[in-house]
């Protein structure tokens, strides 16, 4: 029994030593010089299949405009009338890349940026429906997912689209201490293709990184370090080991009475 309690000490030593980690493992944007003039806050939303879009036509003109801003309404099974509080129809889009917009009917939004959804939609509405229109967009289901080394791993709703990769951290709770700052996946869909980022986080190059906002569906995964895979394998193979010596104990102690 002392050899057992001396290896399982062992074991215990090596496992902790081999997860200390120094700060330069762990500090954010700590090398690399700042690249301001790559610097930007802009950031460019293009909408995609499945994202749902909120349309909103306003105009001085309030009787022209309404047509184009359609309540979504839920009604009673038993006498048909309208229940709930009265709220904007959503658009979704479809695998197409289309809508379907009121009067105007089949739009293709899917692959454009709002700004040129905007434009499409005043050259559809003026001057024929509505003179000099404001339109509003935005995606209603806008999220982001999180997942690995980190506290709070998630899907997380985000009520606008300004989101950059250091927000999506920040509501998954942070990195854990084993997570690698070094190594940040983000994953995107481009088209019909899904495309890979790596971010490194303890550079400041990650203020200039072309996934630094987020867009609608991405998601980014946090790895785990060398240390934590170290210690998830050697935490089984210690129990592993514990528990065969205690059954070995307990057939030589039945064998030798």
């Amino acid at each position: 029994m002392m050899k057992l309690k001396i290896k399982a000490t062992f074991i215990l030593l090596i496992l902790l030593i081999s997860s200390c980690v120094s700060n330069k493992d762990i500090a954010y944007f700590q090398f690399d010089e700042i690249e301001q003039n790559k610097v930007s806050n802009r950031f460019k939303t293009i909408f995609k299949p499945d994202d749902l879009l909120q349309i909103t036509i306003s105009s001085e003109d309030i009787d022209a405009a309404m047509p184009f801003n359609l309540p979504a309404v839920t009604f009673g099974a038993s006498n048909s009338a309208a229940i709930g509080s009265p709220r904007q129809q959503n658009y979704l889009i479809d695998s197409k890349g289309e809508i379907d917009f009121p009067i105007l009917g089949k739009l293709k939004l899917g692959g454009i940026t709002r700004e040129q959804a905007i434009e499409l939609l005043k050259t559809k509405l003026s001057p024929d429906y509505i003179s000099n229109p404001t339109i509003n967009i935005r995606i209603a289901n806008f999220k982001i997912t999180v997942y690995g080394d980190v506290q709070r791993p998630g899907t997380f709703t985000i009520p606008n689209e300004r989101v950059s990769i250091l927000d999506a951290i920040g509501l998954a709770g942070d990195l854990n201490i084993s997570g690698r700052r070094d190594n940040v996946m983000v994953i995107r869909e481009e088209g019909n293709r899904k495309v890979k980022y790596k971010v490194n986080l303890l550079s400041n190059k990650t203020l200039t990184s072309p996934v630094f906002y987020l867009q609608q569906n991405d998601v980014v995964y946090v790895e785990h370090n060398k240390a934590r895979i170290q210690s998830a394998i050697s935490n089984t193979s210690v129990s592993l080991f514990i528990s065969v010596t205690g059954l070995l104990i307990t057939i030589v102690s039945l064998l030798t009475r």
